[in-house]
């Protein structure tokens, strides 16, 4: 049960973060606002860090932990890129369930199979994903745009590499240390984008800063209760319900941006709370 809590706390706070970084992006644009995320980010952690007393890691585990937000934010780019060519009804959807999907396999090889109720609670919630990330028309998109589903795939790999590498860091109960290791990861691969491209540092608006901040503190939260859901109980359980995250950003988009949710992603909500309460008996 204490796993269940932590994935969904996950995936409240990861989807009030991509709501809050949508509104950053909007204000800064998405690599500005992705970037200055993850380094408030790191200020957060050394900031817990002076306060709590946690063993630093072996070099292995601060490697894993560095490679998993390089490749984690190396995901989100492809996420954004593959966005940027009109595939966002495609891109979110693929790539959130392919996210799910690697850790469920993985888990399935490493930890056996799961009961039959959470096994349904899997189908749930990947059809949850997949019709709360739907936009009008969505589902025929799709199919109009088969040879494009290289990038969100790839950028479900990079999110789904991203769960099974951070489980393999904490799973020995280690969690601010590999946090900081994998945000400093995230960070590079970002910084390094961004020079090379030559993208502009400015933020042009300072009330972009507000949303910056809580874009970072909120993605902060994410990845620290999806470490305690996978320290609490299984890899495939932690990752499912944390990829559950789409549902809390269309809810907020409803609720304070008055945008409308279409039949679908009303489905979607259903098919969630099913998923969970299947999860939970």
């Amino acid at each position: 049960m204490l796993s269940i809590l932590f994935g969904l706390a996950s995936a409240l706070s990861w989807g009030a973060g991509d709501f809050t970084g949508g509104l950053a992006a909007r204000k800064t644009g998405a690599y500005r606002a992705v970037f200055y995320s993850e380094v408030i980010g790191i200020v957060f952690l050394v900031g817990v860090l002076s306060l709590l007393d946690e063993d630093l890691p072996s070099p292995f585990i601060w490697l894993i932990s560095t490679l998993a937000g390089a490749v984690g934010t190396l995901g989100l780019m492809l996420l954004y890129h593959a966005m940027t060519l009109g595939l966002m009804s495609v891109a979110a959807p693929v790539s959130a369930l392919l996210a799910a999907a690697l850790p469920v396999i993985v888990g399935a090889f490493r930890e056996g199979l799961p009961d039959v109720n959470t096994f349904f609670g899997f189908a749930f919630a990947f059809a949850a994903v997949w019709m709360i990330s739907q936009s009008q028309g969505g589902v025929t998109d799709i199919f109009a745009h088969l040879a494009d589903l290289k990038l969100p795939l790839l950028a479900g790999v990079g999110f789904g590499l991203y769960f099974i590498l951070m489980h393999e860091a904490t799973k020995t109960g280690a969690t601010i240390w590999p946090m900081l290791a994998s945000r400093s990861g995230g960070t590079l691969m970002i910084f390094s984008y961004m020079l090379v491209a030559r993208v502009s540092w400015k933020v042009e608006d300072p009330s972009a800063w507000l949303v910056v901040t809580l874009n970072g503190i909120l993605d902060i939260g994410g990845n620290m209760f999806f470490i305690l859901a996978g320290q609490a109980g299984r890899l495939d359980v932690a990752a499912v319900l944390s990829s559950l995250f789409p549902g809390a950003t269309v809810i907020l988009a409803w609720i304070l941006l008055k945008e409308r949710l279409t039949r679908i992603q009303w489905f979607g909500v259903l098919s969630a709370l099913t998923a969970i309460v299947l999860m939970t008996i």
